[in-house]
């Protein structure tokens, strides 16, 4: 028999506990716990800017202004806790996420885009795609799922249905979360130690490992074809979690007019994890023949 794992999970504190508690009084019916003062700094900070994102959505209900939110990346980098975080304490009736399973058969007989559009914003609508038309970008071609006629003709015709939809007053941000090799490795194998994640356990983790380099190669095509001024791609830099979801909400909130929002310089993300395409993109030729020095 194999050897039994008997190491203990660390036990963590819900997000907001640590904040909400701050000032709470000594008393029998109370255990004292240790809190890290970053962890407190990004509760506070998270808070305000939830806050923030409120004040976003009223103003977009009462203008009819639409968001689309692309969120892409590689496994385990972080793309559903910052959703989870974006979407906490707005109201459900004025957002949508859309996780598209595997296509059907109809739908493997449609227009590529068809299942796609018919979950676009409507009048004051904030819509998150948690992976997008872009799984035919970087998974299907590295998968095998797609022909390389496929994926070529889509690069061609990705950037002119975005162009339609900007122009026809839709925002859309364009989100690639970037991870390292090792901090992926690192949370897969954390899922298969956490019962509250094994849900994210699948198939394709070691794959992902695996085929690394590849994803490179297709996120280097992805952003050479597709970052263009009308939709430029934003880099995430998200080995800190943490940092990655309030940079995220920052630089949605930054480039978003609604009333009472806060000074701009308490909405300037981080250079060091806000990255524009275009630095992706020469970063990428910088190192193309030097692999391990990209970023994921």
């Amino acid at each position: 028999m194999g050897s039994i794992n008997k190491k203990k999970n660390k036990v963590k504190l819900a997000e907001g506990t640590a904040i909400s508690n701050i000032n709470a009084k000594e008393s029998k019916s109370c255990e004292a716990v240790w809190i890290k003062k970053w962890h407190l700094q990004y509760e506070e900070d998270l808070r305000s800017l939830q806050i923030e994102l409120m004040k976003m959505q009223q103003s977009m209900q009462d203008s009819g202004k639409r968001i689309l939110a692309i969120f892409e990346g590689r496994d385990a980098a972080g793309k559903g806790g910052t959703i989870k975080r974006i979407t906490a304490h707005l109201n459900p009736r004025r957002y949508n996420v859309v996780a598209l399973v595997k296509p059907n058969e109809t739908e493997l007989s449609q227009w590529y885009f068809q299942r796609y559009t018919s979950h676009l914003p409507s009048a004051g609508e904030f819509t998150i795609f948690d992976r997008s038309w872009y799984n035919r970008a970087m998974v299907e071609p590295v998968m095998g799922f797609c022909s390389d006629e496929q994926n070529k003709r889509f690069l061609k015709d990705v950037p002119m249905l975005e162009e339609l939809l900007v122009k026809d007053g839709i925002t859309l941000f364009k989100f690639y979360f970037s991870v390292s090799k090792k901090v992926q490795k690192e949370r897969f194998d954390s899922r298969k130690l956490d019962p509250l994640k094994q849900y994210k356990l699948s198939p394709v983790d070691n794959l992902a490992q695996q085929y690394w380099d590849d994803y490179a190669i297709r996120k280097f095509q992805m952003l050479s074809e597709t970052n263009r001024t009308i939709a430029p791609w934003t880099i995430i830099r998200s080995d800190n979690k943490k940092l990655a979801r309030t940079n995220c909400i920052k630089h949605i909130l930054a480039n978003m007019d609604y009333e009472g929002k806060i000074s701009a310089k308490k909405l300037r993300p981080d250079p060091n994890i806000i990255v524009s395409g275009i630095d992706e993109l020469r970063h990428m030729e910088e190192n193309l023949m030097t692999p391990e020095k990209l970023h994921g």
